[in-house]
């Protein structure tokens, strides 16, 4: 416990934070169906790869270990090398279940959680010594006591249920790359990994195969909505649902898909070249969007958010 103590940085944001160069695009006003994705200024040229929501607003994170909150006058810096000040970059986000806290992984190890209402950064970095490169992140429960679930680029998941205090560590596959991780309840999730493969735990410590066969391509995004409701995105534009009993495909085209969000019968998917699909009665419909730049990630609620390369941010408000 000393160890995990002594490690830890807290990070008081004083006067560091870095204006937005411009405002945010605003959607044209029409039907309340109509979807107008506009494309927003952001402080960084920086690759964006993941992007999520907490009670305080939208935080995008990515390369350098650059983390960007949504402001009424734009998107601004509020941290710019990562939670060890590293630069270590940022590849998955994810928030509490009351949506007061923002947690993120990436590279070499990074493991932070900022907290809006004080802005303060914890940073639990390189659990037990390991410095392996860190895909993605699920939470679930309230601030303070959370299950943090982190995908790992080594094949393992490292699973803490105190809140980041101690870490674990399981190999649930192959030892292929888990690429991304998803929970829909405490300990009850699914994740994706580099040997084309989706498991699923209901204890968040053991996992088992769930499928998909002969998917032959790779697995990028993950949508964990239950056990029987579960949606991945992957290479070759396919989207594949599990409905309990069978897994179903859908082929979109030829872009990579890496991100996927679903609710209900409707979701959006986006990858290469600025893609972006949208699930409705018809199933997935590509959706016009303001850039051709790949896109890493998408957030669904009140604004949706896509972010991706060169510190491309677009949004339907």
């Amino acid at each position: 416990m000393n160890d995990q103590t002594t490690r830890r940085r807290f990070v008081q944001l004083t006067g560091a934070t870095v204006a937005a160069t411009a405002g945010l695009g605003t959607a044209a006003a029409g039907d309340e169906t109509a979807t107008n994705w506009t494309t927003v200024e952001t402080p960084t040229g920086r690759t964006l790869y993941d992007v999520a929501a907490t009670d305080a607003g939208v935080y995008a994170v990515g390369a350098g270990g650059v983390v960007l909150e949504r402001g009424e006058a734009g998107y601004e810096t509020v941290l710019d090398s990562g939670p060890t000040g590293n630069g270590n970059s940022l590849y998955g986000s994810a928030i509490t279940d009351d949506g007061e806290r923002l947690w993120f992984v990436g590279s070499s190890g990074a493991i932070g959680e900022y907290d809006p209402a004080r802005g303060t950064f914890t940073d639990y970095s390189a659990p037990n010594d390991v410095t392996n490169n860190f895909n993605d992140v699920a939470v679930t429960g309230a601030a303070g006591e959370a299950n943090v679930y982190v995908a790992g680029d080594s094949g393992k998941i490292y699973y803490s249920f105190d809140n980041g205090e101690t870490f674990e560590d399981v190999t649930p596959a192959s030892g292929s790359n888990v690429n991304a991780v998803d929970f829909h309840d405490d300990r009850a999730g699914h994740i994706v990994d580099g040997n084309e493969t989706v498991l699923y735990t209901e204890d968040g410590a053991t996992w088992n195969t769930l499928g998909i066969a002969d998917a032959n391509v790779n697995f990028y995004g993950v949508d964990s909505d239950g056990f029987d409701d579960v949606t991945v995105s992957g290479g070759g534009g396919v989207v594949w649902n599990w409905d309990g009993s069978e897994w179903r495909a859908e082929d979109t085209g030829d872009a990579g898909l890496r991100d996927i969000e679903v609710t209900d019968s409707s979701g959006l998917t986006v990858g290469g070249g600025g893609k972006m699909y949208r699930r409705g009665p018809e199933g997935w419909i590509q959706e016009p969007t303001p850039t051709g730049s790949n896109l890493k990630a998408v957030l669904r609620g009140d604004i949706e958010v896509a972010v991706g390369a060169g510190g491309t941010v677009i949004e339907n408000l």
